[in-house]
């Protein structure tokens, strides 16, 4: 947006932490157009917002963490009029940061969408939901009814799946196709949906490009750290008095933020930051930031009566049954290194840490996305925070921990 239009916008910009939460109720209802508009004031034309977003720092909060004006600058310098595409399957079980913007302030999220198109000038925004989200879906709907964009909206239902988020497996199920992901080059942004120049971005990255676009790069960078910027959504659970999703500014540690959520309900062992493309770490004092493995803004507080050998097989078991099916390194390298967690977490006498180890290795860059790295980096954080837990399942066929399921699991294709 023109420094001039930012001049004549009559509301304060957000002063506090609470951002993109900032409009939430309460009575958790959706905030409506008018209600909208008296909190953050009027989305206006913002031709200079790819600058604008290169100069705030914004980085991706799906888990891919790429620069978002760097994006936008991509598809816009292709020929051939582009599209945008809204991420909105969310299909890491531990989080549910997008579900709750898309149902309690919808409008900043479609204000964002709405902004990028008109920067890249795309006139076509697509919105790919998973198929069971039908209370996104119902919040959806009814905000573009009260709408007047010039751009021309749809909202589609994807398969539900955890492989369905990556984008090119997006792209493909929002062709009709089967949602698996595809090699890289051409990249979205080269040829997308329909052979288009295709913006692809998630929600909540959205919601921050429509703030942006209002308040300017200097407000945005105003929280945060030098190198990480802003705001992002995290999606706490596990043994914490108050699970739920929280604002936080980067940099923020992992103890402050199970501080602000009440504390814990009981002694803590290890914390899975990341979700499960992330890692377990036993410090408190991590700090939540992309570069720290912040991924698709997930924190669990693992309590220490919990099993993380079992916990960690379960959802390695979860991540090789999601697999797209179509790679060697997911179809028979995430299944051994499932099988081999379980083997352990079942209290089998020989060693398979070794094994294990060295198959994460021979896994990771291999496949046609990051799915495989993703686990691989999951499993490698697991032989790494539960070394002991993993010698006793070894040496007595257990640990001193129970399976308290913890880590929830979705279950797709068994």
């Amino acid at each position: 947006m023109a420094a001039s239009a930012l001049r004549r916008t009559p509301v304060a910009a957000p002063a506090g932490v609470a951002r993109l939460l900032d409009g939430v109720r309460d009575d958790n209802r959706p905030v409506l157009l008018d209600e909208h508009v008296r909190l953050y004031g009027p989305l206006e034309p913002a031709a200079d917002l790819v600058a604008t977003l290169e100069s705030s720092g914004l980085r991706g909060r799906g888990g891919g963490a790429f620069p978002v004006g760097q994006k936008l600058a991509a598809v816009a310098a292709q020929r051939g009029r582009p599209v945008v595409v809204v991420n909105a399957t969310e299909g890491e079980p531990a989080s549910s940061k997008d579900r709750a913007l898309l149902r309690l302030v919808p409008h900043l999220v479609l204000d964002g969408a709405a902004a990028a198109a008109a920067a890249i000038g795309a006139r076509e925004i697509v919105v790919g939901l998973a198929r069971g989200r039908s209370n996104e879906r119902d919040a959806l709907v009814a905000a573009l009814k009260e709408r007047r964009d010039r751009a021309r909206w749809s909202v589609k239902a994807v398969t539900d799946g955890f492989v369905a988020g990556e984008e090119t497996a997006l792209l493909n199920a929002l062709s009709g196709k089967e949602p698996k992901p595809t090699m890289k080059p051409p990249y979205p942004f080269e040829r997308g949906l329909r052979g288009a120049p295709t913006l692809v971005q998630n929600v909540e990255t959205l919601a921050h490009v429509a703030l942006i676009a209002r308040f300017g790069a200097r407000w945005f960078r105003s929280v945060g750290t030098e190198a990480e910027p802003g705001t992002a959504l995290v999606t706490l659970s596990g043994a914490v008095r108050r699970p739920g999703v929280y604002e936080i500014e980067l940099g923020t540690r992992v103890s402050e933020l199970i501080e602000q959520a009440g504390g814990a309900t009981e002694t803590l062992s290890a914390f899975l930051v990341g979700g499960y493309f992330g890692g377990w770490t036993r410090d408190a004092a991590h700090p939540l930031t992309v570069a720290g493995g912040l991924g698709a803004g997930v924190v669990v507080a693992f309590p220490a009566d919990a099993c993380g050998v079992r916990e960690s097989a379960r959802v390695t078991r979860y991540l090789a049954n999601e697999s797209a099916g179509q790679c060697g390194p997911c179809v028979h390298g995430l299944a051994a290194l499932a099988s081999g967690l379980e083997e352990i977490a079942a209290g089998k006498t020989s060693d398979r840490r070794l094994h294990l180890a060295r198959w994460a290795q021979q896994v990771t860059a291999r496949g046609a996305c990051r799915h495989p790295d993703g686990a691989a980096r999951f499993v490698n954080s697991t032989l790494t925070v539960f070394e002991e837990e993993l010698a006793l399942h070894l040496r007595t066929g257990r640990c001193r921990g129970r399976d308290r399921g913890v880590l929830p699991v979705g279950s797709r294709r068994g």
